[in-house]
């Protein structure tokens, strides 16, 4: 069976590519070669290009790893003691919700929005 793939929307798309843009520029400003980065990512050079690329199939992990290690920083966050508290007060608010949603017996499955 053949791998289906999903057309990004265009805003997702731009997201991806400015995210590539600022690890090139990141590992540009530091006379990083793509095999330089490579290394310290522990990724393949390929890896790299596909990233900078803005390419849909680069794992998110590496992408954040690849901008951590130029200096693009994650959520707009430079302090990353900021982002394990960010952290912390997400897993606390999230323990306050349902850890289920359930659809109501006998009721429409319309959205009224």
């Amino acid at each position: 069976m053949a791998k289906r793939t999903v057309s990004l929307r265009p805003h997702v798309q731009d997201a991806l590519a400015v995210w590539g843009q600022l690890i090139r520029r990141g590992r540009l400003d530091r006379a990083w070669t793509a095999e330089d980065l490579a290394a310290r990512a522990n990724v393949s050079e390929q890896t790299v290009y596909s990233a900078e690329a803005g390419n849909r199939g680069t794992a998110v992990g590496t992408m954040m790893d690849l901008a951590d290690l130029v200096g693009v920083p994650i959520f707009g966050v430079e302090d990353r003691a900021e982002l394990a508290i960010r952290r912390q007060r997400g897993e606390e608010m999230l323990a306050l919700l349902p850890s289920r949603v359930r659809r109501p017996k006998g009721g429409s499955d319309d959205d009224d929005f």
